[in-house]
């Protein structure tokens, strides 16, 4: 299940564009190029699932609105073949340092039956060592 979907892409930029970052052909269409699109959301949860898979069992039984936000601003900036908007591509760093974050472990996802793997231990571990200063070491110092 892709993390974000063409409609999740059109709701939040536009059908122009969409239709302006894919229609790459040699005669215009003046349609969106569902292919550039899959490839493009293929890619974007291929990059999520990189960052995401060190923390969480993959595949995700939901995909929590966190990760759909990423993956919108993460898709979106990988369809611009040149420079993309200021605000587009401040986005997309965003989204990589929240992937980070999560890879981390200092930000967590409300994925049900799944949870971030533990250390293990309960608390905090301590070793007892050999004293070198003792009353018997110290005889007649004392």
């Amino acid at each position: 299940m892709p993390y974000t979907t063409l409609a999740d892409l059109t709701d939040r930029f536009g059908e122009n564009l969409l239709i302006q970052l894919t229609d790459r052909g040699d005669v215009a269409t003046d349609s969106i190029d569902a292919d550039v699109i899959d490839r493009a959301l293929a890619d974007t949860d291929a990059l999520i699932d990189g960052y995401v898979a060190k923390r969480y069992a993959l595949p995700m039984a939901a995909t929590p609105a966190l990760i759909r936000t990423l993956a919108i601003d993460i898709a979106i900036y990988k369809l611009h073949v040149y420079d993309a908007n200021p605000k587009i591509e401040a986005d997309y760093k965003a989204a990589m340092r929240a992937l980070e974050a999560i890879s981390a472990g200092s930000v967590t996802l409300p994925v049900d039956g799944v949870e971030a793997p533990g250390s293990g231990s309960s608390g905090a571990r301590l070793t007892d060592r050999e004293r070198p200063l003792t009353e018997a070491s110290m005889k007649g110092f004392i």
